[in-house]
């Protein structure tokens, strides 16, 4: 997130391994928002409005799995079917850069 953009998305890919056989990318969605400590004097920055979703895929990240999506991250107002397949594109578009 940078001082012009509020909002972030942090993105941790998996690859399958001997205690997880299947591809994970956890995923957090959240807001930065500005504050000020008084005591010390010093602006602070605290992330806000944060979820944690994690996209599982069986097939080495060809196609993801997602549990019900908490939050609408399209903005149309409601939380549905859309938001859940922006989230399974962003998980599926992440697993498929190499050098990150």
């Amino acid at each position: 997130m940078s001082f012009f953009n509020q909002r972030g998305i942090f993105l941790q890919l998996m690859r399958p391994g001997p205690s997880e056989p299947n591809t994970l990318v956890s995923m957090q969605l959240a807001r930065k928002e500005p504050g000020w400590d008084a005591e010390n004097e010093v602006q602070t920055e605290t992330l806000v409005d944060s979820i944690f979703m994690t996209a599982v895929s069986s097939d080495g990240g060809q196609s993801f799995t997602l549990g019900s999506a908490r939050k609408d991250v399209d903005g149309d107002g409601d939380i549905d079917a859309d938001d859940k397949a922006r989230l399974l594109a962003l998980a599926k578009a992440y697993a498929r850069i190499v050098r990150p």
